[in-house]
């Protein structure tokens, strides 16, 4: 059960993990990039339009997405100790298949 519940139009997102080079080169954690790349652990209710009508996310918990690379807030995740990404549906380019 995660602890945090995005508001609005945010999402909750458990980046991938790293993945290893193939030519065998190690690199320290801090010179490594970041993935773009994460699943949806929780999304807000959706955003409000002028009018107040109530507009759900394109996504849904589960989905795999592409992000910006400097996109939304991490966050400590209680449970496991693990760094989350909170991040507006803005800053999802799209959802991979």
């Amino acid at each position: 059960m995660v602890s945090i519940k995005p508001l609005g139009n945010k999402v909750l997102v458990q980046r991938s993990k790293a993945k290893t080079s193939k030519g065998g080169i190690l690199l320290p954690d801090s010179a490594q990039e970041k993935p773009k790349e994460g699943k949806i652990i929780a999304v807000g209710e959706g955003k409000r339009d002028e009018d107040g009508k109530l507009n759900p996310l394109s996504v849904k918990v589960g989905d795999l997405i592409l992000f910006s690379s400097y996109a939304g807030t991490e966050v400590k995740s209680d449970e496991k100790d693990e760094e989350l990404l909170i991040l507006s549906e803005d800053d999802i380019f799209g959802i991979l298949n």
